[in-house]
Formats: C-alpha cells, structure tokens, sequence
C-alpha cells in the first residue's frame, strides 16, 4: 500500500505542475533540458548560449535546446524563467542588463529580484564594452576626446545601440568622472549606430567590442577605452587604468535558476557549466566576435549584480537633479 501511495503522490504531483525535490535526484535523466536566452537569435549572447549547450548536452548526455525570448530589454524571458517548473530543466542565460539596468529604468517591468527570485550559478562569459571614434575625429586618444569636449561643450556625439544600453549609461559615466558634456545619441541597434559613425553622423560609439571589431581590425574605427582588458587590443586603457574611479559598463553573461531548484541540481549544473567554460573550443569559437569565456562563480555573480545595480541608481540619480 505504501509504494503504491508514494507513487501515487509524485504522480499527482506532476499532474499539477510541481516536481519534489525527491524526483530531482536523477537529474536530468536524459530529459530536454532548456536554456532560456532573452536576445534575438545571432546576438552575441545567443551565439555562446549554443556553443555552450552543445558541450553541455554530450557532458550531461541529456538533450539541450536554446530558446529565445527577447522583448521587455529581456525582462520577459527572466519572467518566463522565474516561473518554470522548479526541477532544473529551465535554465536562464542573460546578460546583465536585465539583471541590473532594466530593473532601475523600467521597475514596473523588470519587477523582480534576481537575487530572490533565481539562483545564481556563474558568470561564465564577458563582452567589453569599447570607445570606438572615427579614423578621422579630432582626438586620437581617450584624454584627447577629454580635452576636446571640454573646450566645445555639447559637441561630441557618442552613439549607443539604445536608451537604458550598457553603451548609453557609459556615456554618462564618462560625463561624471571627466567633467565632460558628451551628448549620448541612442540608436535602435548596433548596426545604425556603426554605420553613423563612419558616415560621420556621430564622432564615436559605445558599444559590445564584437560590434565593432571587423572595423577596429580593419582600422575603419580606433578604439580609445574599453571596459574591461581584452587580449587582442593589449594598448586600449580602461578608465580605471587612465586613473578615473569608475570603468565603462561592460555586459557580462550569466546562468540561472529558478529560485526553489533542488540543491543537487544546482550543484550538477554549476560543476557542467564550469567544465564548458573551460573548453578551448568553444573559447576559440566565440573570441572573434569579442566573447571571452571567463568563470565567475555564484557569489561574484551576486556581488556583481549588486554593485552594478547601486552604481547605475546613483548614475541615473545625478541625471535627474535639475
């Protein structure tokens, strides 16, 4: 009678949408497991969603399915993950601005807490952000832009791939740790954005290096500051290097869970995840297109998301005083 009971509860259990941690202990059982990305397919962070979930299916042998749900700056695929099933088989990949900027520009939306409502597992890749100008600009460095755009106030144009972008709150720290009064032109996209300014329309953009590198390489557009060191451009400073306080917002890329996973899920994934991030192949794969694997574990991510949050509430904040 007791067998037939206990397999009677998980079944009812399952029926009604909630899996027990006890049927947890098999993961993931060659089930589908997946991998929520809110990016349109071919983004940079899509590309590495796929290029670790292959590795991540022949580790788990289990399937591995990438799916994309951008909309809301990614608040309605964080929402999608925050409500699947608590079993480990809906997993989230994001990048940070979900997790951060979207949460102070737009609460109403991005009306979570990744800190309460998912659970962290790692950091596993990094995309810096750049200051690219135009070949011809007026300056050839970053404290030569500095200079210039305090002699004409207003007159230095940096583009970005939109309102609330990593790009367009970094030209707002610039404007805050150099007295400079950069005008921040927001674009629908990092294409539009590239394309005015080798047109001219603009003197330079902020924007994810894998925008931008074909034209650094080609030496259409120098970079001039970076958010991060990045191996193949050694000579571009961040601003921390050039001695300011605070460094231009990179995006980073993080895996998550459900908040209530069982504990062994957890700790399996995070084990596969931290062994694909290791894989040279899938390094190689993604650094052409400015994608730098680099393993962080859950409280980096936490104390990450943390920080950045304060620091765009206190940057946003300035942005208001009258």
């Amino acid at each position: 009678m007791i067998p037939k009971l206990a397999a009677f509860v998980v079944a009812a259990f399952a029926l009604a949408g909630v899996v027990p941690e006890a049927t947890a202990q098999g993961w993931p059982n060659r089930m589908t497991i997946t991998v929520v990305v809110p990016l349109a397919p071919g983004d940079g962070g899509d590309m590495t969603a796929r290029a670790m979930s292959e590795v991540l299916a022949s580790d788990l042998e289990a399937p591995v399915v990438v799916v994309n749900k951008p909309g809301a700056g990614g608040a309605l695929g964080v929402h999608s993950v925050i409500s699947a099933h608590k079993d480990g088989y809906v997993v989230l990949f994001t990048q940070n601005s979900p997790l951060t900027i979207r949460r102070v520009l737009d609460p109403a939306t991005a009306n979570y807490d990744p800190l309460k409502d998912l659970v962290p597992l790692a950091i596993t890749t990094r995309s810096p952000s750049v200051l690219v100008v135009r070949k011809d600009a007026p300056f050839r460095s970053f404290q030569e832009m500095v200079a210039y755009a305090r002699r004409n106030p207003g007159r230095v144009r940096i583009g970005n791939a939109g309102p609330g972008s990593a790009g367009d709150l970094s030209v707002q720290v610039i404007n805050s740790v150099a007295g400079t009064d950069l005008d921040s032109i927001p674009y629908k996209g990092a294409a539009p954005a590239v394309n005015d300014v080798i047109g001219g329309q603009v003197e330079g953009v902020i924007l994810a290096l894998g925008a931008v590198s074909a034209q650094i390489r080609s030496g259409t557009l120098r970079a001039i500051a970076i958010s991060s060191e990045f191996p193949e451009l050694p000579e571009v400073p961040t601003l921390t290097r050039l001695g300011y306080r605070q460094d231009l917002l990179g995006v980073w890329f993080a895996w998550m869970l459900p908040a209530g996973v069982p504990d062994n899920v957890v700790q399996e994934l995070t084990a596969a995840l931290h062994r694909a991030t290791r894989n040279g192949e899938v390094a190689s794969r993604l650094q052409p297109f400015g994608l730098v694997q680099d393993w962080e574990p859950a409280s980096r991510v936490e104390a990450e998301i943390t920080r950045e949050y304060d620091m765009i509430v206190q940057v946003t904040s300035r942005l208001k005083k009258p």
